[in-house]
């Protein structure tokens, strides 16, 4: 006698199928997720540069317009040097109040 192939149920290769699918679109929503993620980082790191710098720039401007205004370029760097010390004290005060939306920034930004 003839042995009989036994062929699964249709049922089970469309469970198969169904879970073949779900980890091919698992996969594509974390290439979609994180290719998204990357690419706002980068932008929000050359915008960052981009501040930086312009700050820096405009800090060198502000130095040298006071050393002019106040006679010497130790007078006016230290004066700028004093206003990022206070700068630095204010937010060192309220590091707690700043914090918190910075955190809640990010975690909004990574799940979106």
């Amino acid at each position: 006698m003839e042995e009989q192939k036994q062929t699964p149920p249709p049922i089970i290769d469309q469970l198969k199928e169904y879970a073949e699918t779900q980890i091919k679109l698992a996969k594509y929503d974390a290439i979609d997720k994180g290719s998204k993620f990357l690419a706002s980082f980068i932008t929000d790191m050359v915008v960052a540069v981009a501040f930086v710098l312009t700050f820096l720039f405009l800090s060198l401007a502000l130095a040298f317009l006071l050393s002019t205004w106040l006679g010497s370029y130790w007078a006016g760097f230290g004066t700028m040097s004093g206003l990022y010390l206070l700068v630095a004290i204010i937010i060192m005060l309220a590091k707690d109040k700043i914090q918190k939306p910075l955190i809640d920034m990010f975690i909004k930004k990574f799940f979106q």
